[in-house]
């Protein structure tokens, strides 16, 4: 079992569900990634998910393109980000998944990239531009290493297609709350519990639902059909708009700490 299998059976044999924040490595600095990341598994997160910066958006809003964008044009880079998430290992309690682009991956290496991530203490990859038909040589080699590779899939992808995916996902599902891009919502689609619900029934690959999700009542709302929710825009605004490092990490630290006791109340 990889360490996200771990996770997520820890959390049902307590009957909660994962709360995973997203930061974008880097941004405002790759000092301020590693110290908000230790604050956010202190206070309960059960996964992280890290961003690489790329140049060309993947279903990116605004919030995290320009996140990406301030990272890069300081000069931030893979070796760097990994570095930095490597330092953090015996000191983080929650397992980090990368999120980044195949271009990445295929310009290190497939076999040098997992090396590196693993090396880094990395427990898998979300890797959005990469589909189901086209990854069979990575996916065995994510199988040989335990490394798990986390599939999305949206509200307009096909019950066959979504069938598919799911049988091919590790770690977890990446289930796309709404068609478009990332960024806080003030609403999410109600016919969404019935389409996250009815892929959880078909597999046994947790399902978490992200974009889109910034506030108590979405978490209410989505976390009695979810095993797990992604929250991304959010911390990433909260980290560029601080007027300090601390004031940063302060404000993740409360909105994780809000997000999750709301979590924790619809288990009770």
């Amino acid at each position: 079992m990889s360490a996200i299998d771990q996770r997520f059976a820890q959390l049902r044999a307590s009957g909660r569900k994962a709360f995973i924040p997203f930061v974008t490595a880097g941004d405002p600095s790759l000092e301020v990634t590693r110290d908000v990341l230790l604050r956010l598994s202190a206070c309960g997160c059960a996964l992280g998910e890290v961003g690489i910066p790329y140049s060309d958006p993947i279903a990116d809003g605004p919030v995290i393109q320009a996140s990406y964008t301030r990272a890069l044009d300081r000069g931030i880079r893979l070796k760097e980000i990994l570095a930095t998430v490597g330092a953090l290992q015996g000191e983080i309690q929650m397992p980090l998944v990368s999120m980044v682009s195949y271009s990445i991956i295929r310009r290190q290496g497939e076999s040098a990239f997992l090396d590196a991530a693993q090396a880094a203490g990395l427990s898998g990859a979300i890797v959005p531009d990469l589909l189901v038909d086209e990854e069979d040589g990575f996916r065995r080699l994510c199988h040989e290493r335990d490394f798990s590779l986390i599939h999305l899939v949206t509200p307009t992808t096909p019950p066959e297609r979504m069938r598919r995916i799911a049988e091919q996902s590790t770690g977890f599902i990446y289930f796309v709350s709404v068609t478009g891009i990332t960024g806080e919502r003030t609403k999410l689609p109600v016919e969404l519990l019935d389409k996250v619900s009815w892929l959880r029934e078909r597999t046994s690959v947790p399902v978490c639902i992200g974009f889109g999700i910034s506030q108590v009542e979405h978490v209410r709302m989505l976390s009695p059909v979810a095993d797990g929710l992604i929250v991304g825009s959010a911390f990433v605004r909260r980290l560029s708009e601080s007027t300090s490092p601390e004031a940063a990490i302060k404000a993740c630290e409360v909105l994780a700490r809000e997000l999750i006791s709301a979590m924790d109340s619809t288990q009770a």
